[in-house]
């Protein structure tokens, strides 16, 4: 089938290839929100098309990876489309003041929301002057 405008396809729009690794896989690198608070690290990522049991999140010395294999569900030869549905990989380095084990992830229409607060230690904190 030729080209049309029905038919023709962007793979170059938002997939990139891996850089980290030898891989030969081609990944999207969905967009990240990363919000610092007093209490910890908010990361917000939007990976449609992913499902909840195919993503994978994960610390590694001060590294945080989100990856998630995405595909369209809807069954069906696609006539037109806009984007395209991959492996989604991101990679952060966080710092160490945060507490990993605390860490809560939950994901709700596409949207990865990761909520990492800091260590205790690394939370801000008042100093009482004393009068002597």
């Amino acid at each position: 089938m030729a080209p049309n405008s029905l038919t023709e396809r962007n793979d170059e729009m938002n997939v990139q290839a891996r850089e980290e690794t030898r891989s030969n896989e081609r990944f999207i690198r969905p967009a990240v929100n990363i919000i610092e608070t007093e209490e910890g690290l908010f990361v917000t990522a939007d990976l449609p098309g992913a499902t909840k049991e195919s993503i994978d999140v994960n610390v590694e010395k001060g590294v945080l990876t989100i990856s998630a294999p995405a595909a369209h569900s809807v069954p069906g030869n696609a006539v037109y489309r806009e984007f395209e549905l991959g492996s989604y990989f991101r990679q952060f380095t966080i710092p160490e003041s945060l507490d990993h084990s605390k860490a809560k992830a939950d994901f709700a229409n596409g949207i990865l929301t990761l909520r990492i607060p800091k260590a205790e230690i690394a939370k801000p904190r008042r100093i009482e002057v004393q009068v002597s």
